[in-house]
């Protein structure tokens, strides 16, 4: 990725999501890979359209809002949001430990960009998640 600096010579085989953050290639505490995350997405959004429905007659902005709040408040509180849960997922800075409120909130406004989400690094982080310093790795 252009991310990353400089070319590589080549990917070896043993080059994987994460190694370079020190994430083991499969299993807890490695890199979640894109299936989790979309399936967590889905989870998430539909979350927030039920209450934008209840609340706001459906409102994309307000939808939009809830999706921000709903990670926001989640991911500093608990490390995860509704969906991240279910599919084993948590929120952890680089050091290691959860992210925190500064960390979240800004996380929160990039992903409700859209863009930052879809320009990935080789660990398979997001802008958002290196922008803020965290990464989204399995717990299951």
């Amino acid at each position: 990725s252009w991310l990353e600096g400089p070319a590589q010579a080549t990917r070896g085989d043993d080059d994987y999501p994460g190694r370079r953050l020190g994430l083991p290639q499969h299993g807890p505490g490695s890199s979640a890979r894109f299936g989790r995350r979309l399936v967590a997405l889905f989870i998430d959004w539909a979350l927030c359209m039920l209450v934008s429905a209840g609340f706001f007659d459906g409102n994309s902005w307000a939808t939009l809002g809830i999706f921000a709040i709903e990670n926001a408040v989640l991911v500093a509180a608990a490390g995860c949001t509704a969906g991240q849960c279910v599919m084993g997922m948590r929120v952890l800075s680089l050091a290691g430990r959860p992210a925190t409120v500064l960390q979240a909130l800004g996380r929160a406004v990039l992903l409700s960009l859209a863009l930052p989400a879809l320009i990935w690094d080789r660990d398979q982080r997001g802008l958002h998640d290196r922008f803020m310093g965290t990464v989204l790795m399995r717990t299951r």
